[in-house]
C-alpha cells in the first residue's frame, strides 16, 4: 500500500472536521481563540468630544483671553451648561468638553487667580486642539474585528469599549487523550525492569496548552483488546480522541483493531514521514480519531502535524497547518530518500538552521534541544550549507 503524502493527510484530516458551533463567551475567556464572524462597534469611542489633556476649555475665538472660569468638567461629571464668550470651564483629561468650546488651552500655560484666568503661555494653535473629537477612534458600525481574528489582550480591550461583553466563537473542542502500553506507568511513578514514564500524555497537554481546547488524560491503558475496545467506546462524546503507542504493526498494536471492534472507521493509515509513518486517522462515532506513534520523537512530530491543526482548524483558525518559513542551511545535509524527513534542528550563533547531530526517533534529549523542524521532500538531493531550507518553528 502506497504511504500517504503529508499534505494530502492533512487536507483528508481536516475536511473531516468543521468549526465548533458557536457559544457566547466573556470577553475575558476570548484571547487565544478566532473570531468566525465579523464584529462591528456598537457604540462610538468617544462618544462625545473629550479633553486630551488638564486645563481649560474655551472658545479659539476668544483668544488671548482672559476668560472667566465658570465651572468644571470631569471624567463621568460634565459640565452641565455651556460656554459663552469670554467663559472657560475647569477640564481634566477624558472629561467632556462643554457645548460651546472648541479647544483646550494646557493648564500650564495659564495663570488662574480666583475664577479669573489669563494666558501665560503657549496658546492653542487651532479649534479642536487637544480635543478627541467623537468617533476619532472608531464609529458606531465599524467591522473592528475582521472574521478570522485570533485574539489578543489588544482586541479584547477594543471590543470591550466597542459596548461588547461578550463574543459568539467556537466552543473549544474536547480531547480525550489514551496513553497505550503495558509498559507504562505514570510519570514520578516507581518502575520496575521492563517499565517505563508515560511521557506523552503530558507531553501532549503541553503542546495544547496554548489552543482554545479542554483536555482529559484518560490515563494508560494495557495492551488488551477488549480494554482498549472499551476506552475507545466509552470516549465517543468527544470531539477528537488522541491515542498514543500502538498504532504500528506488531502483536501489541492494538490501536486499529480496538477502534474498529468499537465501531470506529479508520480514513487512513500510514504517512509518507520519517519520523512519524504509522499515524492513523479515523472516526469514532462523532469524535476524529488520531492514533499517534508511541515514542515522544514522532508523537511531537505528528502532533505538530496533524492534532495542532486539528484543532486550530475546530476552533475556527483560517489558516490551521504549520508556519513555514525558508531559512539558510548551516550544515550539510545528506539526499534523502522516499519519506519527506523531518529534521530536528536549531539555529546557530549565525542564524543558520542546523541539524541536530541525534536524530534517533527515541531520542528525547535532542528533541528537548530542537527549534524548528528542517522539511527534507522524499527524494530530495544532498544539501550544502548556504542553501535554502524549509523550516517549520517548534
Amino acid at each position: 500500500m502506497a504511504l500517504l503524502p503529508v499534505a494530502e493527510a492533512q487536507a483528508r484530516l481536516l475536511a473531516m472536521a468543521a468549526p465548533l458551533p458557536p457559544e457566547e463567551t466573556a470577553l475575558a475567556e476570548t484571547a487565544g481563540r478566532w473570531v468566525t464572524r465579523e464584529v462591528g462597534a456598537l457604540r462610538s469611542q468617544p462618544a462625545a468630544d473629550l479633553s486630551a489633556m488638564d486645563g481649560y476649555a474655551i472658545r479659539h475665538a476668544d483668544l488671548p483671553g482672559p476668560w472667566t472660569v465658570i465651572g468644571e468638567s470631569a471624567a463621568g461629571a460634565g459640565f452641565g451648561g455651556a460656554v459663552a464668550p469670554g467663559e472657560a470651564v475647569r477640564i481634566y483629561t477624558g472629561a467632556p468638553m462643554p457645548p460651546g468650546a472648541d479647544c483646550v488651552v494646557i493648564q500650564e500655560e495659564v495663570t488662574r487667580e480666583g475664577q479669573r484666568l489669563t494666558l501665560s503661555g503657549e496658546e492653542p494653535g487651532y479649534p479642536g486642539r487637544n480635543v478627541r473629537k467623537a468617533g476619532s477612534d472608531f464609529s458606531e458600525g465599524f467591522p473592528i474585528l475582521p472574521t478570522g481574528t485570533f485574539l489578543t489582550a489588544r482586541h479584547v480591550a477594543l471590543t470591550a469599549l466597542a459596548g461588547h461583553g461578550a463574543l459568539r466563537l467556537p466552543r473549544r473542542p474536547r480531547i480525550a487523550l489514551v496513553s497505550t502500553g503495558s509498559e507504562l506507568v505514570p510519570p514520578g511513578a516507581p518502575l520496575r525492569p521492563g517499565q517505563l514514564p508515560a511521557s506523552n500524555a503530558v507531553m501532549l497537554q503541553a503542546m495544547l496548552s496554548g489552543l482554545p481546547c479542554e483536555t482529559s488524560d484518560c490515563g494508560i491503558i494495557a495492551d488488551d483488546l477488549a480494554t482498549l475496545t472499551g476506552c475507545f467506546r466509552d470516549l465517543d462524546d468527544h470531539d477528537i480522541i488522541v491515542s498514543t503507542g500502538g498504532a504500528s504493526v506488531g502483536d501489541h498494536d492494538l490501536v486499529k483493531p480496538a477502534l474498529e471492534a468499537a465501531g470506529g472507521s479508520i480514513d487512513f493509515w500510514k504517512i509518507r514521514m520519517r519520523p512519524g509513518k504509522p499515524l492513523i486517522c479515523g472516526m469514532n462515532g462523532k469524535a476524529l480519531f488520531l492514533g499517534l506513534p508511541g515514542n515522544p520523537v514522532s508523537a511531537f512530530v505528528t502532533a505538530h502535524l496533524f492534532l495542532l491543526p486539528l484543532v486550530r482548524h475546530m476552533a475556527g483558525c483560517p489558516a490551521p497547518l504549520p508556519d513555514r518559513r525558508e531559512a539558510v542551511l548551516g550544515a550539510d545535509m545528506p539526499a534523502v530518500g522516499g519519506r519527506d524527513d523531518y529534521v530536528r534542528a536549531a539555529w546557530d550563533a549565525e542564524g543558520r538552521i542546523r541539524p541536530l547531530t541525534q536524530q534517533d526517533s527515541a531520542a528525547t534529549l535532542g528533541l528537548s534541544m530542537a527549534e524548528a523542524l528542517i522539511l527534507r521532500p522524499a527524494a530530495s538531493p544532498a544539501a550544502r550549507a548556504g542553501e535554502s531550507v524549509a523550516v517549520l518553528p517548534i
